[in-house]
């Protein structure tokens, strides 16, 4: 079926490139065919697309709202153009051209995400921004640290959340949107509520939306062979301080996956007149205890007992962010022709906590609070062809990582090893940069350059030593770092668009990587430990796009290389002269994060839309990527997070109150060879084989009822396929039926 899957993959490119000439159409009422949006956001300031070297890809709010996915990870999963992994249901963590958590920056209205300890191995934080609030999403492909910083390696995905409108009849104009979203495939039970308050001056919206997620039940259709793939057929059940390891009624259903997430959203715009405007952004998302899914199907051997579950229980608790923001813009003054000054405030907690099976008397809590502020200054000023934006930016990070154990039986505390340093932790950036642009010959070539110098700085200091008896107990690191980019836009004609760009990235060790202490895998018994000797990880990279436009067809080819410099990577490693060391009661291997000599990824991403009619529309999106390092002993192995092939086809129609599409979502094999067996590939979560190749096929419709209520059915993963995706340990779902229904008054 797999060889049946990747010749239809082949035939739809020959068709798409054969369309050049073949393909004519006439229709006056064409399907809307723009591969991207003409502006975009994602350069500080509002800018042309075609303008931009740099491959961007954009998706839009009425996009956002057609794929209505369950999370914002989900619709990212669902453009086919990035892939994501999951540990859990509660997470998503995404992936550009082979990068991966803390490698890609995540920025919501112009504000860094990412914090001191983004952790290189698999995130969820992109799931706590609401989709349902989302005006558009921008996702830069390749190095940005010229214009956002440290941690741009693979690329930033921008979120924007809806702006207030202006009442346009002067006034005071009230709106209330709704959203109900139901699925079986996990009980799914979603509901959304916003409202917006129109002046003429200003303008309010607030929203809040509530999930309830059940266990997730994967598909009945298991790979030929391997026909236990993902089965849960056991679980753990707790009730009254007492553990049983009972038989799972239905071994698709994945015990202990569900939560609930609520999101809360408001935000203040003001404009005294025509040059000045103020926004106030607030935004939260708690939830309740997220399963950590893929540890809980590990096993270990108990005396007396023999092999069985190990984790009674393993859960983030309440994954909670607050974001306050103020942002003042001006296009009105003797310094810039455009002023922008965003000054916010974030708040997280997160934690862990775990107890094996029969361990009354061990439930361990390790939990994480951090506090940011930060500081975005930028201007842009035009003369002529010219374009020049500068600006400065910091980010302060303040950490406290705090751990004990409860006996359950006695209620009696006790203190235990902290993840990170249990003293005093900071990390802090600054960073000034400057982009340019300039336009030659009207416009048919252009350039795009720019530089940025960061200052970077962590302290972290552990105030009890007794644990693990290390050789040092302050980490201290002042690193400085250069990049930039070179672009050049070539509009050879009307039709075709070629671009080349080359940038350089980088990536400051934060606490979560010189300072860690943490079991990476509990079936292959390994222990990070802190590495303060760490230095920054930089890229290269180089991009080529060709673009084709016309009237009924439209492509995007894009192949790129980036060459990965002091890569930092999990390797083994040596503590006090020991390269194993007890934990948890468990010899374990000592690995530590270390800079690797050097590292290489190359690959391509193919995007076509072909319009079959004034109704019907293909669209096809394919991804490959590949990438290895050098071992200390010189050997070439492969890096971890890199995907296997992927992407989606689409069949799209669109006519009159109906809108439809049948598409096609797919990944290539992932072979255990090609895995990194001491990185976050979590081979153990695969088959003996690595990751089969799937592919699934899926249907979504909406019908407009009357012009303010929408019904939406979808019927995703028809065949009921059984899968994973690459690197996670939570299976896929299986057949989806949803049902959503939109109202505007």
């Amino acid at each position: 079926m797999s060889n049946i899957f990747f010749n239809s993959a082949r035939v739809l490119t020959v068709l798409a490139f054969s369309s050049f000439t073949a393909i004519a159409q006439t229709q006056k009422d064409s399907t809307t065919l723009d591969l991207e949006e003409a502006i975009i956001y994602s350069n500080k300031f509002k800018e042309n697309r075609k303008n931009i070297a740099q491959q961007i890809d954009v998706i839009t709010a009425r996009k956002i709202a057609q794929v209505n996915a369950q999370n914002t990870g989900d619709l990212l999963i669902n453009t086919g153009t990035l892939f994501v992994q999951k540990s859990q249901q509660g997470g998503s963590s995404p992936v550009i051209r082979g990068f991966e958590a803390s490698r890609v920056l995540l920025v919501v209205d112009g504000i860094r995400m990412n914090n001191a300890i983004y952790r290189a191995g698999h995130l969820q934080n992109v799931i706590t921004v609401d989709q349902n609030m989302l005006e558009r999403i921008e996702v830069l492909y390749g190095p940005t640290s010229t214009l956002y910083g440290s941690d741009a390696l693979g690329g930033v995905v921008h979120l924007r959340t809806k702006q207030p409108r202006f009442s346009s009849s002067g006034k005071t104009e009230f709106a209330t949107s709704t959203l109900t979203r139901i699925s079986s495939a996990n009980q799914e039970r979603t509901i959304h509520l916003s409202e917006e308050v129109s002046g003429k001056k200003w303008a309010w919206i607030q929203s809040i939306t509530y999930s309830n997620f059940g266990d997730m039940k994967m598909g009945s259709h298991y790979p030929k062979k391997y026909p236990d793939f993902g089965r849960r057929s056991q679980y753990i059940q707790i009730g009254n301080n007492a553990d049983q390891v009972v038989v799972n009624d239905d071994d698709r259903v994945q015990r202990h996956s569900g939560y609930k997430q609520w999101d809360i959203f408001q935000k203040v715009r003001f404009k005294p007149n025509a040059d000045n405007q103020h926004i106030l952004n607030i935004q939260h998302s708690n939830s309740t205890n997220i399963p950590r899914y893929d540890r809980l199907q590990d096993e270990k051997v108990f005396p007396g007992i023999g092999n069985t579950l190990r984790w009674a229980e393993w859960y983030y608790g309440p994954q909670t962010r607050w974001l306050s923001s103020y942002e003042w813009s001006n296009t009105k003054n003797k310094i810039a022709d455009e002023l922008r000054l965003i000054a916010s405030y974030q708040d997280v907690k997160e934690s862990r906590q775990q107890r094996e099976y029969l361990a009354y008397t061990r439930f361990d809590s390790r939990r994480e609070h951090i506090k940011i502020a930060a500081l975005n200054f930028d201007l842009k000023e035009k003369w002529g062809n010219h374009e020049l934006i500068l600006g400065a930016d910091g980010q302060f990070n303040f950490l406290r990582s705090r751990a004990d154990r409860t006996n359950l039986l006695t209620r009696a505390i006790t203190p235990l090893d902290t993840r990170y340093p249990n003293g005093k932790n900071e990390m802090h950036l600054f960073g000034i940069y400057a982009q340019h642009l300039v336009k030659i010959n009207n416009g048919k070539w252009i350039i795009n350059d720019g530089l940025r110098l960061q200052r970077t700085l962590l302290r972290s200091t552990i105030a009890d030593n007794s644990f693990f008896s290390f050789p040092f107990v302050r980490i201290d690191q002042k690193t400085n770092s250069l990049t930039g980019n070179f672009g050049l836009v070539h509009n050879a004609t009307k039709s075709v668009r070629i671009s080349t760009n080359f940038s350089s990235g980088f990536r400051a060790p934060n606490i979560d990587d010189a300072a860690r202490i943490f079991e990476s895998s509990t079936v292959l018994r390994r222990l990070v430990v802190p590495n303060p000797l760490l230095k920054p990880e930089y890229t290269y990279n180089g991009d080529l796009q060709l673009q084709y436009k016309s009237q009924s067809l439209k492509i995007e080819l894009t192949g790129f290389y980036t060459l990965f410099r002091n890569a930092i990577v999990m390797a083994p490693f040596q503590l006090n002269g020991q390269d194993s060391l007890l934990y948890n009661g468990i010899l374990a291997q000592v690995i530590a994060n270390q800079n690797a000599r050097s590292a290489f990824i190359r690959g391509f991403s193919y995007k076509s839309v072909l319009g079959l009619t004034s109704q019907l529309s293909w669209e096809s999106t394919v991804s490959f990527t590949y990438g290895r390092f050098k071992a200390a002993d010189g050997s070439e192995k492969p890096l971890d997070h890199i995907p296997p092939i992927y992407g989606r086809s689409a069949l799209l129609y669109n006519k009159g109150p109906w809108q439809g599409e049948f598409f096609l979502l797919f990944n290539g094999w992932k072979r255990k060879q090609d895995y990194n067996l001491d990185g976050e590939d979590n081979v153990q979560y695969a088959t003996p084989d690595g990751t089969p190749a799937w592919y699934t096929l899926n249907l979504r419709t909406s019908y407009q009822l009357e012009k303010n209520l929408q019904l939406q059915v979808g019927l995703e993963n028809i065949l009921d396929r059984n899968y994973r995706y690459f690197a996670s340990g939570f299976s896929a779902p299986g057949r989806n039926l949803f049902v959503a229904i939109r109202a505007n008054f």
